[in-house]
């Protein structure tokens, strides 16, 4: 289980991740965010749609890819959250096309 440390609410970021509304400590990065507000996974395979979630937190092993603020197949470890930010599971080859 991820957990969230606790946080000065006057550093917090609100987003939207798979339609959650979340606050989230600035700093923190897509992929700890999604994890913290319960997500189990955050993209599945183009072929045969397995589930897939961030493995290595630091952009190396891919695993993490979501569609943020619209555009897909970006590494959510590597990313920090930003206020307003609309982040989505990346659904196979959905998000290619």
């Amino acid at each position: 289980m991820f957990k969230q440390l606790p946080f000065d609410k006057e550093n917090a970021v609100n987003l939207t991740i798979d339609g959650q509304a979340i606050q989230v400590a600035q700093g923190t990065s897509v992929a700890a965010a999604a994890l913290s507000c319960g997500l189990s996974y955050t993209r599945t395979t183009p072929i045969s749609g397995a589930k897939r979630a961030p493995f290595c937190m630091m952009g190396v092993c891919f695993e993490c890819q979501m569609v943020i603020n619209g555009k897909p197949n970006q590494r959510a470890c590597g990313t920090l959250v930003e206020e307003g930010m609309q982040v989505e599971i990346q659904h196979g080859a959905e998000a290619y096309q």
